[in-house]
Parts: C-alpha cells; structure tokens; sequence
C-alpha cells in the first residue's frame, strides 16, 4: 500500500482552495479536503505565534511528495508552508484502490 495523507495549512480560505485545485486539477491528488477554523499556536522567529488557519488533507501517493511539496512551495503565501506526509496503514480497500486508479490516470495520460 503506497497510498498516503498530507496535510497542508493554509492561511486564508481563498489560498486553502487554490492549493487545493492545483492539487487535484495536476493529478498531484485524488482528493482534497479543507476544513475551515483550525486554530493554531506554534512557534516563529523567536515568538509564540497564534494563527486561524484552514488545514487540506490531501490524498495521494507517496511517489507524489516531492512533487506536491515542491509545488506548494511555488504557490503558498508562507514562507515556510507546513507540507506533512503521513502513511495510511489501512482503510477501506476500495477507497484506497481509487486513490491509487485517480492517479494512475496521470501516467496513462502522459502528465508526468
């Protein structure tokens, strides 16, 4: 099983489904989740930081990792975005079985 989740914070909703669009349109995805009233609290430059922000949870695969950071990377407003892959153990089978056909389209359509 290669498939994966990412999350990516975004600070506005406009960015957080621009990201998201980029995300699906290039086949980077399958799908995109944005859930809106994320609080968060971390630490920048030297300062506690407090931020309301909208989280992507992005489904895909985990040959697509380099390739969805470094295309945040071009859009995100942040300096440094938070770009987190996660393995999924397991889940429904046929979810994870159209995850890995959504991307596999990408190759059969010459994308990459």
């Amino acid at each position: 099983m290669n498939e994966i989740v990412i999350f990516i914070t975004s600070g506005s909703e406009e960015e957080a489904k621009k990201l998201a669009r980029v995300l699906v349109e290039e086949k980077l995805a399958a799908c995109v989740n944005i859930l809106s009233g994320v609080e968060s609290l971390y630490w920048w430059k030297g300062k506690i930081e407090s931020s309301k922000e909208w989280m992507l949870v992005v489904k895909t695969q985990g040959k697509m990792v380099n390739k969805v950071v470094k295309r945040v990377k071009e859009i995100h407003s942040y300096e440094v975005p938070e770009v987190i892959a996660l393995p999924i153990v397991e889940g429904n089978k046929d979810y994870l079985q159209w995850i890995s056909d959504t991307l596999a389209l990408r190759k059969r359509k010459g994308d990459l």
